[in-house]
């Protein structure tokens, strides 16, 4: 009869793995024991080892790739506290809101992101032909030969219309892992897209809902935090958000599947009334055309409380 294995001693011959910080010298390193088996999946995005050299602004590890800073978990807390309180005082700071995603997305929720890339054949085809978004990868003249209820013909006219470019996302420079910067610069991206797929505006009000929709669907946690900018709204403007946008973004964002997957320069022929059904997202009521018929309301209001006063005053 086999004698039991002691637990121990079957612990003790378990595979382990030597973590080497690479910066440091052979000669000076104190190797730590890790067991092979009881690593989080957020330790590694892209089969990258974890650190374990001591990590400070005197000490800082070489970039993972081009434009990386590493940052201390210090140096990331105070970069997500100050981006947050000035892209709330200024919505339109792009940079702001760029290094808000990067410092908040890490431990888990960029590492999740990257895991719904991983499940979908299509995001892992996006993941290794690592496509970009710019004016230069783009055909934008191409695009606007395409029939305007294609994806193609309605995203250029969305460009158009608003007067942004594909060039103006920055670069990612604070997310460790040089995969999950892409799966973010991927992210980022692919934000002109959310915005001509449902057709909501680049006002502050439609950046609000766009960004429930996104939470909702990616779970970033700068997206979330931007619904701090409905304090920032007109009371009207509040209340619409609330009772239309606010549920079109939860309902639509949770039940749709993952828009990291969808991989844009294959869709531009595609009509987008047939991507919308694909993805399970209704398009919700046209915010410009509401907010159009409004200001037209206001106007026809105020010209009729005029003529009253100059009637009265004629009298």
């Amino acid at each position: 009869m086999k004698t039991p294995t002691h637990p121990l001693r079957a612990l003790a011959r378990r595979p382990t793995q030597l973590l080497l910080p690479p910066t440091t010298p052979a000669a000076s390193l104190h190797l730590h024991r890790v067991d092979a088996g009881s690593r989080s999946p957020t330790d590694v995005c892209h089969g990258q080892r974890r650190q374990t050299a001591a990590f400070s602004v005197l000490n800082r590890p070489p970039p993972n790739y081009p434009g990386h800073v590493p940052l201390t978990r210090i140096e990331r807390a105070a970069l997500a506290v100050g981006s947050g309180i000035m892209s709330l005082r200024d919505p339109y700071r792009g940079d702001l809101i760029a290094a808000l995603g990067e410092a908040t997305a890490t431990p888990y929720f960029i590492h999740r992101l990257h895991r719904a890339m991983l499940a979908s054949a299509t995001g892992r085809r996006i993941l290794r032909d690592r496509p970009r978004i710019t004016s230069q990868s783009l055909d934008l003249p191409y695009l606007r030969t395409l029939a305007p209820s294609t994806v193609g013909g309605t995203y250029v006219a969305w460009l158009d219309r608003e007067g942004v470019s594909p060039d103006t996302r920055a670069g990612v420079r604070y997310i460790d892992d040089e995969e999950c910067a892409y799966v973010m610069q991927r992210y980022r991206e692919s934000h002109d897209f959310y915005h001509a797929l449902t057709g909501l505006p680049i006002v502050r009000e439609g950046e609000v809902a766009l960004k429930a929709f996104e939470f909702a669907n990616t779970l970033l946690p700068m997206t979330g935090l931007s619904l701090f900018a409905l304090a920032t709204l007109k009371p009207v403007e509040r209340a619409r958000f609330w009772d239309v946008y606010g549920p079109w973004a939860l309902r639509n964002g949770l039940r749709a599947h993952e828009v990291i997957n969808v991989y844009w320069e294959e869709e531009m022929e595609t009509d987008c009334d047939e991507l919308r059904r694909r993805l399970g997202i209704e398009r919700p009521p046209d915010l410009r055309e509401t907010r159009q018929r409004e200001r037209e309301e206001r106007r026809r209001r105020k010209q009729a409380s005029g003529a009253m006063k100059n009637a009265a005053g004629a009298s």
